[in-house]
């Protein structure tokens, strides 16, 4: 009774819903958040300082605070009830949080591993593209199963800008399940919410197998 759904739809569209909204997440904002701590750990730019002092104090800022000067835009571009308000945001390094993290690891890198690349003939996103971004690894595996936790598991902005069921994700499915003025199907959602959680332990069992260690300084610098 849990897989056939609720409101006429069936719980697998809510499963390939998520998947798209999740691994869009995933992809999005380890791509922007990577390239913004390389600029930051790596490159010298006017107002760099001022900048990540800026990025840092939005983690102190509630998703709350934001949440409805982005729903006007949203609305104003006609992107209400589409997908694109929780992933388009993920493509401009706004996760502040993950950007910190890349940049504290890309600091950990040795510079003499760009100074090799650029005497090779690689210029700043060829050193990037070979040198930081393989050594960073690790940081990209925790980004992405957090991001993907975070994402399938979220509620209230997926409640915010999807309006139609057909749309809905894994938590607004199960909601689905649960109607104050009528029947209640609690067994059934019960049911889906345990099937919910396979999906977040498989994505963490792979990614974490992917975990290399952390790029150790050289002797002479210890």
């Amino acid at each position: 009774q849990g897989w056939e759904g609720a409101a006429g739809i069936g719980f697998g569209r809510f499963f390939v819903n998520s998947f798209v909204v999740a691994g869009g997440s995933v992809v999005a904002n380890v791509l922007s958040c990577t390239l913004a701590a390389y600029a930051f750990a790596r490159l010298r730019f006017r107002f760099s300082g001022p900048l990540f002092v800026f990025m840092i104090a939005t983690l102190m800022l509630p998703h709350h605070v934001t949440l409805i000067p982005q729903y006007i835009i949203f609305q104003q571009i006609g992107l209400v009830n589409t997908y694109l308000p929780l992933v388009l945001p993920k493509l401009l390094a706004t996760e502040a949080f993950f950007v910190f993290l890349v940049i504290q690891f890309i600091r950990g890198i040795p510079r003499e591993l760009d100074e090799a690349a650029t005497i090779d003939g690689c210029g700043v996103y060829g050193t990037f593209w070979h040198v930081v971004l393989p050594l960073t690894k690790p940081a990209l595996v925790t980004t992405s199963i957090f991001t993907f936790i975070w994402t399938w598991n979220d509620f209230f902005t997926q409640m915010v800008y999807l309006n139609d069921a057909d749309k809905f994700t894994v938590p607004l499915g199960l909601r689905l399940f649960v109607d104050t003025s009528s029947q209640s199907n609690f067994g059934a959602m019960f049911a889906m919410s345990a099937l919910a959680l396979v999906p977040i332990v498989l994505f963490f069992l792979v990614f974490q197998q992917r975990q290399a260690g952390v790029p150790r300084q050289p002797a002479d610098r210890q």
